[in-house]
């Protein structure tokens, strides 16, 4: 059954891979529309679109997905509803595969629910309380994205059609179309987990790897972007600066946070975090082209890195902390190759697929007017990225060996390795290719040299300060020990899952406590049913007394009677 997947979501990706090369070179777009109802004046039509930003996406989608597929079939051999779950990943690349198709926001709705629902049940595929609470953030993070997004449908009834394509450029500026794109930006926040949404991203960790390599890496936390991409002509200016703000602040933090972490996964996870705030702070910068190269080309490392990391954790008992990890390379050597790779990658080193978007990110950036601020932490975000690169290489492939003396490291999964070996190839010359594709005419960018040079410097001052604050011998004071109380402050992403969950429940359980006791167990108690049944059940308990002794009582108010007219008359 892999296999199936796996080789028709290939030839797919191939054919979508062709088609947006055909038509970039003759600049072309497709609209396809299929009537699904028409009832007298009404028609429901089906609209898809197919342009070369459309297809190049969906085809990276689909290369990923049927290497993970194929991964997949060694990583999950162990669980006996391996077929469910390859079922759940292709629905999830399906729905991926509508929203990047739609031109539509309520085809749009449909496949980004889609997304939210397959994810869910992904994060809690191996079922415990931590899967569980990890699914039940991501859902209800999503959630508020998701109602936005029907909001937007909302308004969108203020045009003729939901066709949002044929309105974002036409109608930009207007009232309607800058609560849309508002309303937008949410979702997309959401979806890409920006601040103050970020919580979810490290907590659906808890997926198999395979999930983490699709999912949370290239492709549903990317949905969010590729959206405001679609929808960038509409972004107002006062819109694209909180945007840049969010952007910037998402990057710093979770490479700040990514310092302090030792679950090998969440290190990648928060790694992801910090690209998707780049990819939105410069999109809010207003350029769409270089936030779609850097996605494309963050896919692709991403998802390797993620697969070499399933690998290690395979290889290691199944252990997440890199403490237990170290001197890796010497074991196996071929995965840990692909992982110094892609982690080049994402650093931006020379000639990787990372350095093309990444290095033309950074100085476009210092071509433009902006203030300081936005300059300093771009570059400082770039450094934390060498930073904890470097620390996370020192901790698992050249540190001490940390792990048990008895063990059975080694490249023996050779269906892993092959899965791996598809994306390789990419990883090191995509961001060429795609460079060549997407900017077909030469640019220059002439910049002073110390600007010019400033990613290089940053990124080799990153790689000194990972080291030097990782690295732990004798006689050797380990620097993030000394940090070790801001590091716990840093590490939980400042407080954020903390604010994510207590922070929005503590206030509603509360105030439910003390309507509970004072309400529920106190007015209702004594003005409903329970009092008036005891004041009814007392009332008919003196009147069955009177009826028991009416006799009595008959006879007693006689004599009463005899001595009240013995004694007045």
């Amino acid at each position: 059954m892999c296999y199936i997947y796996f080789l028709s979501f290939l030839s797919f990706s191939l054919v979508s891979f062709l088609s947006s090369v055909y038509l970039m070179v003759l600049d072309y777009s497709f609209m396809l529309e299929f009537e699904l109802l028409s009832l007298n004046s009404t028609s429901i039509v089906m609209t898809i679109l197919l342009d070369w930003m459309s297809l190049l996406f969906m085809s990276f989608v689909l290369f990923i997905s049927s290497m993970v597929i194929f991964y997949s079939e060694e990583y999950m051999s162990g669980d006996i509803y391996i077929n469910r779950f390859i079922m759940l990943v292709s629905m999830f690349v399906l729905s991926m595969m509508l929203l990047i198709i739609s031109p539509n926001l309520i085809s749009i709705l449909l496949g980004w629910d889609g997304l939210g629902l397959v994810s869910y049940c992904l994060v809690i595929y191996y079922q415990n309380i931590k899967s569980y609470n990890a699914g039940m953030i991501t859902a209800l993070s999503n959630r508020i994205g998701d109602v936005a997004l029907l909001m937007a449908i909302a308004w969108m009834f203020n045009y003729g059609s939901f066709n949002y394509i044929y309105y974002v450029d036409f109608m930009k500026g207007s009232n309607e179309m800058s609560i849309i794109a508002g309303l937008i930006l949410l979702a997309a926040m959401t979806k890409s987990a920006q601040i103050p949404f970020s919580s979810w991203l490290p907590a659906a960790m808890a997926a198999p790897t395979p999930v983490s390599s699709l999912v949370h890496s290239s492709t549903l936390v990317t949905a969010g972007v590729y959206l405001l991409i679609r929808f960038n002509y509409a972004l107002t200016s006062s819109l694209m600066l909180f945007l840049l703000f969010i952007g910037t602040m998402t990057m710093f933090m979770a490479g700040l946070g990514a310092n302090f972490e030792f679950d090998l996964k969440k290190i990648i996870a928060l790694s992801t975090l910090s690209q998707l705030g780049l990819m939105m702070a410069i999109l809010a910068l207003g350029e769409y082209q270089l936030a779609l190269f850097h996605l494309l080309t963050h896919a692709l490392f991403k998802a390797l890195l993620f697969m070499c990391a399933g690998c290690m954790i395979h290889n290691v008992g199944n252990y997440q902390d890199i403490r237990n990890m170290g001197g890796l390379v010497m074991l196996m050597p071929l995965t840990c190759t692909f992982f110094i790779i892609s982690n080049l990658a994402l650093c931006g080193l020379p000639f990787l697929s990372g350095f093309y978007s990444k290095d033309l990110i950074l100085e476009v950036l210092s071509m433009d007017y902006l203030n300081l601020y936005i300059y300093i932490i771009f570059f400082i975000s770039t450094g934390l990225t060498v930073c904890y690169t470097f620390r996370l290489i020192y901790y698992v492939l050249i540190g001490d060996f940390n792990y048990l003396s008895l063990n059975s490291i080694g490249d023996t999964g050779l269906i892993m390795l092959k899965g791996m070996m598809g994306l390789i190839f990419l990883v090191i010359i995509g961001g060429s290719m795609l460079m060549w594709l997407m900017f077909p005419t030469p640019y220059f960018i002439c910049l002073p040299v110390i600007m010019k040079i400033m990613a290089l410097l940053v990124s080799l001052f990153g790689i000194w300060v990972g080291y030097e604050v990782s690295k732990f011998s004798v006689q050797y004071e380990l620097k993030a020990m000394k940090m070790l109380s801001i590091s716990l402050f840093l590490s939980s992403m400042w407080n954020m899952p903390y604010i994510s969950t207590y922070g929005v429940n503590y206030y509603p359980i509360y105030m439910g406590k003390m309507v509970y006791f004072s309400i529920d167990q106190g007015w209702s108690e004594y003005a409903g049913g329970q009092n008036i049944y005891f004041n009814m059940k007392k009332a008919s308990l003196f009147l069955q007394f009177l009826y028991n002794n009416n006799l009595k009582i008959f006879l007693l108010l006689t004599v009463i009677w005899v001595i009240f007219m013995v004694l007045f008359l």
